[in-house]
């Protein structure tokens, strides 16, 4: 079996409440509505901050004014599928109103969420648990390892000091 690798960007976007931008997939047109934030694999030939440009106007009809920074990086090794991505999570400023325009019509809503729903409504530790500790602590740039979407084997760089 061929492996894969992915190569995604990201979109950490909030809106003057602090709310975080999240868009709904639909991905096999099943009605089952899974939350990420806006974003997509990068092309070949494509950089990742075109992809992320094109991605987030695609997704969400936002327009990226520019990337703030690295908010953290994520790598999924995934045996059973065969799969290994890495998603690349920036912070950035946009401008416009939310209109989705996905050519492929797997993106069924764009909204912004307090911090609480946001979480709840990511359904796997690699989405979670990254956003979670970023929008936490503030810190960027922070690394992560899953052995696969279920988020066994979940290693953090630099590790989060256990609070009280």
């Amino acid at each position: 079996m061929l492996r894969r690798e992915l190569l995604v960007a990201s979109a950490v976007l909030r809106d003057r409440q602090g709310r975080i931008l999240l868009v709904g997939n639909d991905w096999q047109r099943s009605g089952k509505v899974r939350y990420t934030l806006p974003g997509g694999q990068v092309e070949h030939g494509e950089t990742a901050n075109e992809a992320i440009t094109r991605e987030i106007l695609e997704e969400t009809g936002l327009k990226l004014r520019r990337i703030e920074h690295l908010a953290y990086c994520v790598h999924i090794e995934d045996a059973r599928r065969s799969e290994r991505a890495i998603v690349l999570a920036f912070a950035a400023q946009w401008e416009g109103l939310l209109n989705p325009r996905d050519p492929d019509g797997f993106i069924v809503e764009a909204r912004f969420f307090d911090h609480e729903e946001a979480i709840a409504l990511l359904d796997t530790p690699p989405m979670r648990e990254p956003l979670s500790d970023y929008l936490s602590t503030g810190l960027p740039g922070r690394f992560y390892s899953f052995q696969g979407w279920d988020g066994k084997g979940g290693l953090r760089i630099p590790q989060l000091e256990r609070r009280g």
